[in-house]
């Protein structure tokens, strides 16, 4: 099962869209007592008490009964929604919202690892290209997961991270950024990232490209080592083959043409 705070958005989303979240968002309602005539109180007093009860009890019985549909369906939405061996580990509840209060308990160590998983993602991610806006984007959501779990970072902190996982061809722009009194927030981030981007394309995208396209284009037309040739003035590449003779000097057909 994914990490709780995910699979928590999703089921309130799914249970918000189908109008079924009123046991997530109400508490259950209190069901009024029976009037008590009080004493010394009139006839008249006391059936307009009891007429005033009886509109209140009909106001909680439809309450109640929408009520229990939606904790019924939110209880059947949330048991659906998980695998088999967790939900067989939490004993049965009858109020969906402390059902989930009882998921979240089983949660806790996971959730505690995915917040350690995502902090050193953070730490170790870099840019390679690809648009820096949604690199940026993509840290940011990183670091979004965190405020479930009350480990959120600082819009600063954050800002500080970004550029910590830029190239060197950066350096000059964070050094300018460190050196102003200004903060930027995300958005602004951004905005700045983005521009400076688009002048490095300008001062150094030709040239570095020229340089990859020359080495891809020397890759692809370089010839394959050719075999050593021999010398021209070997006799055997010169005059074709050397004369056969048998063991003992005699060559068939030079004897053959003297004859």
């Amino acid at each position: 099962m994914e990490d709780y705070n995910i699979w928590r958005e999703k089921l309130e989303i799914a249970l918000a869209l189908s109008d079924n979240d009123l046991a997530l968002t109400s508490p259950c309602l209190t069901q009024p007592g029976d009037p008590v005539r009080a004493e010394n109180e009139t006839d008249v007093a006391f059936a307009t008490r009891e007429h005033d009860h009886a509109m209140i009890r009909m106001k909680y019985d439809l309450g109640r009964a929408k009520w229990d549909s939606s904790n019924r369906k939110c209880l059947m939405v949330i048991k659906g929604s998980m695998e088999d061996p967790i939900r067989g580990s939490i004993l049965e509840y009858t109020i969906a919202t402390e059902y989930l209060k009882k998921v979240e308990s089983q949660f806790t160590g996971s959730s505690k690892a995915y917040a350690s998983t995502l902090i050193k993602k953070l730490v170790n991610e870099k840019y390679i290209g690809a648009g820096i806006r949604e690199h940026i984007l993509k840290m940011s959501n990183t670091a979004s997961k965190l405020k479930p779990m009350d480990m959120g970072l600082k819009d600063e902190f954050l800002v500080h991270l970004i550029f910590a996982s830029l190239p060197k061809e950066y350096e000059t722009f964070v050094v300018n950024y460190n050196l102003q009194p200004n903060k930027w927030d995300i958005e602004k981030l951004i905005a700045m990232c983005v521009q400076e981007e688009e002048r490095l394309k300008i001062s150094l995208g030709d040239s570095v490209n020229h340089v990859k396209e020359n080495k891809r284009k020397n890759f692809k037309n370089a010839k394959p080592q050719e075999k050593p040739q021999w010398d021209s003035s070997s006799p055997s590449k010169s005059q074709g083959k050397a004369p056969q003779t048998d063991c003992w000097g005699y060559n068939p057909a030079v004897s053959q043409g003297t004859d």
